[in-house]
């Protein structure tokens, strides 16, 4: 049974964010290993720091992996720290960038064997669109491929702040059928190890099939 599973819809790691009390509990532990990879352009040690003070508020540790460029994902001596870890949380930043350093590494590999032998994962913002396959793409709202961790449903991160033109592109391109979820900023999405879906934190989840409103049931 795979572990949990939060995609949040950006503004990590501050005020509303409650839901990460509840993360740490399912991992079991105290220890939160954070990549910084979708921020590498963006000062990540200051991600890192943000995590370190909210994390040290919650009496968690961070540690931080530096998988920043494909050679970093590529490296066999990032591995061990992933397998080792009960939680593990990727920051928002580029989507595109994170998606190239981890497609078909040694580091993404070890991500999802932590999660399918039970470790909490969570990505905020861009790491929620990466999980994801489809993903969408931030620059227009078009859809591209993801890594896939959940296959079959895309996510809009920043839901409250989107532009509504590239929502309506997305949802109009989106196959039939499939989810589109719109998550608000300090907002999860987490997906249970029974499989079931419920929402947390300070905005909401909206859920899209065929451009009109849905229910979590229906998510994959």
């Amino acid at each position: 049974m795979s572990g949990t599973l939060a995609l949040i819809g950006g503004a990590e790691w501050r005020a509303g964010c409650d839901f990460d009390h509840d993360l740490l509990s399912a991992s079991g532990g105290t220890d939160v290993l954070v990549l910084a990879t979708a921020a590498a352009y963006e000062h990540p040690e200051q991600a890192v720091k943000v995590a370190e003070r909210w994390f040290g508020e919650l009496d968690a540790t961070v540690q931080s992996l530096p998988v920043l460029t494909r050679r970093d994902a590529l490296d066999e001596a990032h591995v061990a720290p992933i397998g080792n870890a009960r939680f593990i949380y990727l920051s928002d930043g580029s989507p595109m960038h994170l998606r190239s350093v981890l497609k078909d590494s040694p580091v993404w590999d070890a991500l999802v064997a932590a999660w399918q032998g039970g470790a909490v994962v969570a990505g905020s913002g861009s790491g929620a669109m990466v999980l994801c396959d489809p993903m969408v793409d931030p620059r227009g709202g078009a859809l591209t491929l993801g890594l896939g961790l959940v296959e079959q449903m895309a996510v809009i991160p920043h839901h409250d702040t989107w532009s509504e033109d590239k929502q309506k592109r997305t949802l109009r391109i989106a196959p039939k059928g499939m989810p589109i979820v719109g998550i608000d900023e300090r907002t999860a999405l987490v997906r249970e190890p029974d499989g079931t879906w419920h929402s947390a934190g300070a905005g909401g989840v909206t859920v899209y099939v065929d451009g009109q409103p849905a229910d979590l049931s229906v998510l994959p």
